[in-house]
């Protein structure tokens, strides 16, 4: 297990430097025009599969990268770039991660290749968890698993929302209700393959920010699934579930729900996500102050936008030293005995908010026009602080850590 550093050993930082060219070589100059279609682009993501940024084996040898660095590294560089066309690059990867936390080694080895494709024919998957009914309040989802045990396959009903990749997703990972008694201790996690009857596309959302990445509903009408399509196999369901009900009756410790696993997995990466998107307004504005020329010297020379930046650079190291913190943490098996990865994800969503908008601030009226990128930047800032837990349901997690 490697040891906690702020430094970057030479491997990484030749990874985070190709990422770093292909984010301002590829993504920078299409990211107005995808922003503007509000479409998947489909030409990136099969570039970048050429490059080998999107695929398994990539995600993979970050994902055990032994510092636990390379992931938030890789989706800082990836957001820098542009979040829309980011997040459709990377928006796989919560599907891959639900089957990593909760599916068999036989599981993992058969779908998630499938998510990805290859060169030549990519494709994405799809994590649907959220409902119109059931956000952040987990315990009220309504999507139900049924097993016909006859046929040994899962019968799927429900509607989700805000589903990335939703309805386009060669693989969907559904989240839904298997006991209906237990609340949120009661959810399991299924796969639902390429082409399965009864799934479809409902809504897709249009969206102030991150408009690159295709956000819908999903609707799930008698969509059956083989039993092998249970992430973790029915023996450890039907094992957690007796012992969800064992503790319902007398109390003791929580049971692992299965999108929960998910989300605490990949909290931190969401905040690299906040610091890339913030790093990239940040340098925009850095660099306009020093050429924007007011009364006889740049902007810069005034101290009430020096001052800005000198808060804008220090809350995103700030930022990037809480979401690293909680990488090495999980990699190297440390609990978050206070919320840590939560603390990443809460803190740096808050900064790109504010960042994207001092931005803004600095450019004046031209930093509220398209002709610059910080409105899209401040617009896609947005959305850290909704998805995968808002900043309230972060708060409330920390302080419940606080509290034990």
């Amino acid at each position: 297990m490697g040891e906690f550093t702020l430094e970057l050993n030479e491997d990484q930082k030749q990874v985070r430097d190709w990422l770093h060219g292909f984010a301002a070589d590829v993504m920078r100059p299409a990211a107005a025009e995808w922003d503007e279609h509000e479409e998947t682009p489909w030409p990136i993501i099969q570039e970048a599969a050429k490059l080998g940024i999107y695929s398994l084996d990539f995600y993979a040898q970050q994902f055990f990268d032994p510092t636990g660095l390379g992931i938030p590294m890789a989706m800082e560089e990836l957001f820098w770039g542009d979040a829309g066309i980011a997040l459709s690059i990377v928006g796989t990867g919560l599907a891959a991660v639900g089957v990593l936390a909760n599916g068999t080694e036989e599981q993992i080895g058969t779908w998630v290749p499938q998510m990805y494709g290859d060169a030549n024919d990519v494709k994405v998957a799809a994590f649907c968890s959220s409902e119109p009914d059931a956000g952040s309040d987990v315990a009220s989802m309504r999507t139900r698993a049924v097993y016909d045990e006859a046929k040994d396959e899962w019968i799927l009903n429900g509607t989700k929302t805000w589903a990335t990749n939703g309805g386009i997703a060669n693989v969907h990972v559904v989240v839904a209700v298997v006991d209906p008694g237990l609340g949120s201790k009661g959810h399991a996690s299924f796969i639902v393959p390429p082409n399965t009857p009864g799934l479809s596309q409902g809504q897709k959302f249009q969206k102030h920010g991150i408009r690159a990445s295709h956000t819908a509903e999903v609707v799930l009408e008698d969509v059956r699934v083989p039993g092998s399509c249970l992430l973790g196999g029915k023996d450890k369901l039907d094992e957690r579930l007796a012992r969800a009900r064992e503790k319902a009756k007398t109390g003791g410790e929580r049971v692992k729900n299965a999108a929960m696993a998910t989300f605490e997995a990949s909290r931190p990466a969401v905040g690299a996500m906040a610091v890339g998107t913030a790093r990239a307004a940040y340098e925009v504005a850095l660099d306009y102050a020093k050429t924007r020329v007011q009364f006889g010297r740049p902007i810069i020379e005034n101290q009430g936008v020096a001052f800005q930046l000198a808060d804008m650079a220090t809350q995103i190291d700030a930022a990037r030293l809480l979401v690293w913190r909680a990488s090495w943490m999980a990699t190297a098996g440390k609990p978050f005995t206070a919320a840590e990865g939560s603390m990443s994800k809460l803190y740096a969503s808050e900064v790109a908010k504010k960042v994207t908008a001092q931005a803004i601030q600095i450019l004046g009226g031209n930093g509220y026009t398209r002709e610059y990128p910080v409105e899209r930047m401040h617009r896609d800032a947005a959305i850290y602080t909704i998805f995968e837990g808002t900043s309230e349901i972060q708060r409330m997690v920390i302080s419940r850590a606080l509290a034990k």
